[in-house]
């Protein structure tokens, strides 16, 4: 099923959805369609073609956002490599670990958790990662909502262009 991307009066991507609320938003006057599926629907009236990525055509003010924090989204902002081995895995293969571990006070937080294959995770254990040799690919922290957004999107896209709208994710 062909999703629609909704961007804010500034380009902005905002969310992911249904072409049908999409349709709705355009004869509501409030969105403009820039990009198009090449699949048509038709009234007794008239034919559309289905939008791929509108544009408010009023600016939505957006409180500051932060991202859920779970197994996954450790995963997807980690892009599925291990931080210590940097190598990529199924999410199957993969776990997340606590830097700091849970048995010496660690939290789970956005700065203490990452992204371990299971050798890996066996070999640091419950110790802190220097203690064994292990360094990190980058450091933990809290994701943008934007640029999760975007990865998320990007990961998915049903639309070529969508990419053009999507801040750019280095891998």
């Amino acid at each position: 099923m062909e999703r629609t991307l909704l961007l804010n009066t500034s380009f902005q991507p905002l969310k992911v959805i249904s072409w049908r609320k999409a349709i709705t938003l355009y004869f509501l006057d409030k969105v403009e369609i820039l990009e198009e599926y090449d699949r048509e629907i038709r009234s007794v009236s008239q034919t559309i073609q289905l939008p791929a990525v509108v544009r408010l055509l009023k600016y939505v003010r957006l409180e500051r956002r932060s991202v859920k924090l779970s197994r996954d989204t450790v995963f997807q902002r980690d892009h599925f490599t291990c931080q210590y081995c940097a190598q990529r895995f199924p999410s199957h293969q993969l776990t997340c670990d606590h830097v700091i571990p849970r048995s010496k006070g660690g939290k789970s937080t956005w700065d203490n958790l990452v992204t371990a294959c299971l050798p890996c995770n066996t070999k640091k254990g419950s110790h802190l990662p220097e203690k064994v040799g292990i360094s990190f690919r980058e450091k933990p922290r809290e994701p943008d909502w934007f640029q999760f957004l975007a990865l998320s999107l990007n990961a998915a896209s049903d639309h070529p262009a969508w990419r053009v709208y999507l801040p750019q994710i280095p891998n």
